[in-house]
């Protein structure tokens, strides 16, 4: 019966968080479901007091990040980024397309995928409205590369946190993920430029950029270079493979010291910036998965995958990948990592094998989400952002998109990991 029970919990949580009934945010869905497994008694108390507080340099990580993200974007940061590339485009939207694509990439590797998608966004569209361009291609480019390169480095995506632990070694990290990350980037750019061809021949007027200029504050050019430094140091890190969370907590305290210097720093706005209904998803989740791991039912999962893919290590690793990329674009990402790093963990690998699989399992989460507009929490919220500029994403154009680039760099990325074996 509490089979059945945590089960069906599980379920109506996942669907709730999709379908968003009666408004209920994803945040509010997570937590109803987290309390469902405490009063059913199928997750204790102290079981889920215990799993909340295994995850401490994830929640701080999340917190160190989006404090960053918020400070980078009340100093003008992202505006100061899209006027240099519109600038140094010289009038080709072409050109320019190639540039906020570079601009794209360096947020993600830096302030992590939610950062290029909400905060990236607003700045790109409101450019490209001005400069009288065709918004689609540009605003399609914000999205996908904010997965496509979400695997660069480990502080591009929280879930490689999440996935990977308190202890990151970079260096493996880069020997299973660079090769597939890079390759996946300019897949995307080649595939975007051919398809949005016609529309990116559009030729825009330099001189309309003033508008821009207003969103540019005094602190734009120092947080930058703060948030340069900042990336070295958690590169740094990550290479003595030190926990990110504190690391990042850290960094975003000293940026904020830096725009109390210039006089900037408004705690208000800042608290306003931050999104804290991530914490209650991330909470909820991490309580309803456990239900399902004390029910067996994570481990069962874990056993049906691996013996899809028995006696090959390759066919493991496909399976294990496009297994959870087809997951995220289902039930979000963030859920499908946790319960892949779950099933993963009570599967006897040898541990060689596991951490292959661990990449696997980040490469499905990172980049699987971009099929579909539900695959990932900063996709569904693009989605929601761009209705405030009266722009209506067409689904069908965003899963073809997503078919044409998605499979074949999984494809890819699944031998590369297979080939570091």
């Amino acid at each position: 019966m509490q089979l059945v029970l945590g089960l069906g919990i599980f379920v109506t949580t996942l669907a709730a968080i999709l379908a968003r009934p009666a408004r209920l945010s994803e945040a509010q869905a997570a937590l109803v479901g987290a309390l469902a497994m405490l009063l059913t008694g199928i997750v204790s108390f102290d079981a889920a007091l215990r799993a909340l507080l295994h995850e401490w340099n994830v929640y701080l990580f999340f917190l160190g990040l989006m404090t960053t993200s918020a400070l980078a974007e009340q100093a003008g940061v992202f505006a100061l980024l899209a006027r240099f590339a519109a600038v140094r485009a010289g009038g080709s939207s072409l050109k320019l397309y190639v540039a906020l694509f570079a601009v794209g990439t360096l947020v993600t590797a830096v302030l992590s995928n939610d950062a290029t998608a909400l905060l990236l966004t607003p700045v790109v569209a409101a450019l490209v409205l001005s400069l009288g361009l065709s918004p689609m291609p540009f605003l399609f480019a914000t999205t996908f590369i904010a997965d496509t390169a979400s695997f660069v480095l480990p502080v591009s995506n929280p879930v490689n946190v999440l996935v990977l632990g308190e202890r990151i070694d970079l260096l493996t990290f880069f020997r299973f993920l660079l090769v597939p990350a890079l390759g996946a980037i300019l897949v995307n750019l080649v595939v975007f430029l051919w398809w949005f061809r016609r529309a990116l021949r559009q030729r825009y007027d330099p001189a309309r950029l003033a508008a821009l200029d207003q969103q540019v504050s005094p602190l734009a050019r120092p947080m930058l270079g703060g948030l340069v430094l900042l990336a070295l140091i958690e590169v740094g890190a990550a290479w003595w493979q030190l926990p990110l969370g504190p690391v990042a907590c850290c960094g975003a305290l000293g940026l904020s010291l830096v725009a109390w210097r210039f006089g900037q720093l408004d705690p208000r706005r800042l608290a306003r910036g931050i999104s804290w209904s991530l914490f209650g998803f991330l909470t909820g989740m991490i309580v309803v998965v456990r239900g399902i791991e004390e029910l067996g039912l994570t481990e069962r999962f874990g056993a049906w995958l691996l013996a899809l893919g028995e006696g090959s290590l390759l066919r493991t690793v496909l399976v294990v990948t496009f297994g959870t990329a087809i997951g995220a674009n289902l039930v979000n990402n963030v859920p499908m990592a946790l319960i892949m790093r779950t099933a993963l963990a009570q599967s006897t690998l040898s541990p060689s094998s596991l951490e292959t699989l661990r990449f696997a399992v980040l490469l499905g989460a990172d980049l699987g989400p971009n099929v579909t507009t539900v695959g990932s929490l900063a996709t569904v919220l693009w989605v929601f952002l761009l209705r405030r500029y009266g722009i209506t994403v067409s689904v069908r154009q965003y899963i073809v998109l997503g078919f044409l680039v998605v499979p074949a760099m999984l494809a890819f990325g699944s031998l590369w990991i297979w080939l570091q074996q």
